[in-house]
């Protein structure tokens, strides 16, 4: 999409994914800057992530991510769980080329954005996937989005680790950041929130039972929890 036809006024639905490395013994988030010129949140520190694109609910996936997570994603929502994740998997293969997927020949022809990825050999897989954390970029900024954020381990990664050869250029500096040391770099706020999130629960190995949403509506800003009581659709 060009940046002539994206409403800059609207609120983006997004997906982010913060990558734990060594969670239960010397845990380490994946994290790189953003550039000088960014319009949004320039020279910060941030997850991998990006707005969802109109075909992201069309493309094929491996395994869809769990239940519980699924209809924590629906709640509240007008963009499928499908989409999000896809999102989130695309992003995290652009932005620092590591490859979230399982290993299948891709069904038909890919699209531009997904080509490098089914060349290697594998199509999305959500299944590692945790949904832990939600929020809307507060009124008055240059971007806006309603962000979900993702966690999974390192080790469910189908790419090296330490790899970084095939990420595009618009993080800079991607690195494995001690989780304790997270606070000594330049951090959003919202970051900084969903680290101490993260840090609270880095042993536990299972999706959080509600998720964390800041809603800052232009009206308000509300901090709810999502359970997933809503129904998937």
């Amino acid at each position: 999409m060009t940046t002539a036809t994206i409403d800059k006024s609207a609120i983006r639905d997004a997906a982010s994914v913060i990558v734990l490395r060594d969670r239960l013994t010397d845990p380490r988030v994946l994290m790189g800057q953003r550039g000088a010129n960014a319009a949004f949140m320039p020279m910060k520190f941030v997850f991998p992530g990006g707005a969802v694109d109109p075909g992201d609910a069309d493309l094929p996936m491996g395994q869809p991510i769990a239940a519980p997570c699924a209809l924590r994603l629906a709640e509240e929502s007008h963009v499928s769980p499908h989409a999000l994740c896809m999102a989130a998997i695309r992003e995290l293969w652009e932005e620092t080329g590591q490859l979230l997927g399982q290993r299948a020949v891709w069904p038909g022809t890919p699209p531009p954005d997904w080509e490098s990825f089914a060349e290697r050999g594998f199509v999305p897989d959500a299944a590692p996937l945790q949904f832990v954390f939600r929020a809307i970029t507060p009124p008055g900024r240059p971007r806006r989005f309603d962000a979900r954020f993702f966690l999974i381990d390192a080790e469910a990664l189908a790419s090296e680790p330490d790899d970084f050869s095939a990420a595009s250029e618009e993080l800079s500096h991607l690195h494995w950041v001690p989780l304790e040391e997270t606070r000594r770099i330049d951090l959003p706020f919202i970051t900084e929130v969903i680290l101490a999130e993260v840090a609270a629960r880095v042993r536990d190995l299972d999706p959080p039972e509600t998720v964390p949403f800041f809603r800052n509506d232009d009206e308000e800003s509300l901090f709810l929890r999502l359970r997933g009581d809503a129904p998937l659709g």
